[in-house]
């Protein structure tokens, strides 16, 4: 098995291989042109994200700075996405992302890892672990999520979390390391942040 072929098997692989680093900095130069874009240029950009992406759904949306190892060749977004400023998506292998999912900024999803072992680091080696985040999920700004991790449908995470391992649907989770603050509920039907009641025709 090639190095390139073990990108998505999660075995240890050297990333700076010929036939993957060719690939990869092909993937960078449509990233680049991406990130240069005038901000009216809305529909160059959906085109390019369509070029760039593994799978993109209808009505996505990329803020530029967007940071990507393989330039989102190997990112899936369902429908409505929106990440703001500053997602980078560490893409080496699969990142599956969910309908009306929405990103805040400066958010990490990182499916690369080195093994803890000093002697296999000082070699180069690499693994990558897929991430995948359910429907209408929010993730707050400068959430980082770790190779391997799935965050359940409507979940929320909190800003600045570090999420090393999975987190369950329907719950508010926050924190280093993430933890499950308290399920989603009554209390969320009536008030949208702190005493800030929804207003009765939006409940």
């Amino acid at each position: 098995m090639s190095m390139y072929e073990k990108l998505h098997t999660g075995e240890l692989y050297l990333p700076d291989d010929d036939e993957i680093m060719k690939e990869q900095l092909n993937c960078l130069e449509k990233l680049y042109d991406f990130n240069h874009t005038r901000p009216h240029a809305l529909q160059q950009r959906e085109n390019m994200l369509r070029e760039m992406l593994a799978e993109m759904g209808e009505g996505c949306y990329i803020e530029p700075p967007f940071h990507a190892n393989w330039g989102g060749k190997n990112v899936h977004f369902g429908n409505h996405v929106y990440a703001n400023f500053g997602l980078t998506c560490v893409d080496d292998t699969h990142i599956y992302v969910g309908d009306n999912v929405m990103f805040g900024p400066n958010v990490i999803l990182a499916t690369g890892g080195h093994p803890v072992l000093p002697s296999l680091r000082e070699k180069g080696y690499q693994f990558n672990m897929p991430i995948r985040i359910g429907n209408n999920c929010w993730l707050g700004a400068g959430v980082i999520v770790l190779p391997g991790v799935t965050i359940g449908d409507n979940t929320v995470i909190g800003a600045g979390s570090v999420v090393t391992k999975d987190i369950p649907a329907n719950v508010v989770a926050v924190g280093n390391p993430c933890r499950i603050l308290r399920e989603i509920g009554e209390k969320d039907r009536e008030s949208y942040f702190r005493d800030h009641r929804i207003p009765q025709k939006l409940q």
